[in-house]
This record gives structure tokens, C-alpha cells and sequence, in this order.
């Protein structure tokens, strides 16, 4: 397996209710180093920036508001096949239909406060974590 990098957001749901340290160790504890990270909170221009993906779709505003009520955690994970284990790890977008035991499921509150954001494919990492972290703009993919 290949060793890749992703980015993951602690959402400011889950960054209120403090629990980056219970986050972290979930991806720890699965096989994922924490090789960049900050605290920040997001300007509206920034968080719109970041989910222009979705800007036509009717979730964007309220998507841009909540990213900006409150600090998140930025973070760089590296591992085996880092982006699926991630997005395992996270659990299904909807916290209620998340398996028993993922973040969604443990910690987020709704299909809108859903605790994290963590890239969906390589392309997408690559583009997430120069938005972030520009240093690392060049992906080594090791």
C-alpha cells in the first residue's frame, strides 16, 4: 500500500465540545501521523475559498457560516492509504447513519455539525493541503 497524505478539519462542533485530543488518538491509534497541523478560525472569504466546490449548491451559505462560527483544526495526515483509512475513520456524512464507533457517529451532531472534513480522493488532498499548508504544496507521495 501506498503511503499518502490527507487533510482532515476538526469542525468547529467538535472543536467546542473539546475533543481534538480524542480525534487524534483515533488517528493515531489507526496507523495515521499528524505531519502538519493549526488551530484557526476560518475568515468567510477563506471558508468560502475552501468549499467553492459546492458554491451552487443551497447548503454553501449555511456550510461558509458554520465554518466560521468558531476556531477548527487544521491538520496533514500521512500513512498507508491515508485517505480511505481517513475517510473510514470519519464515518458516513450523516451522523446518524455513520457506523457505531466512527467520529460522525461519537462526536458530531448532525449532517451539518458533522465534527470533520477530510479529502475525498488524492487530487483533492493534494489541492487541500496547499490551501492550508503551501509549504507542503509539493507532494512527495513517498
Amino acid at each position: 500500500m501506498a503511503i499518502e497524505r490527507t487533510l482532515s478539519i476538526i469542525k468547529p462542533d467538535a472543536v467546542a465540545k473539546n475533543v481534538i485530543g480524542k480525534i487524534y488518538s483515533r488517528f493515531e491509534t489507526n496507523g495515521l501521523k499528524v505531519i502538519a497541523a493549526k488551530l484557526a478560525w476560518l475568515s468567510p472569504q477563506e471558508a468560502g475559498a475552501f468549499y467553492a466546490v459546492h458554491q451552487e449548491r443551497p447548503f454553501f451559505k449555511d456550510l461558509v457560516s458554520f465554518m466560521i462560527s468558531g476556531p477548527v483544526m487544521i491538520q496533514v495526515l500521512e500513512g498507508e492509504s491515508a485517505i480511505a483509512k481517513n475517510r473510514e475513520l470519519m464515518g458516513a456524512t450523516d451522523p446518524k447513519k455513520a457506523e457505531p464507533g466512527t467520529i460522525r457517529a461519537d462526536f458530531a451532531e448532525s449532517i451539518d455539525a458533522n465534527a470533520v472534513h477530510g479529502s475525498d480522493g488524492e487530487d483533492t488532498a493534494k489541492n487541500e493541503i496547499a490551501f492550508f499548508f503551501p509549504a507542503m504544496a509539493v507532494y512527495s507521495g513517498r
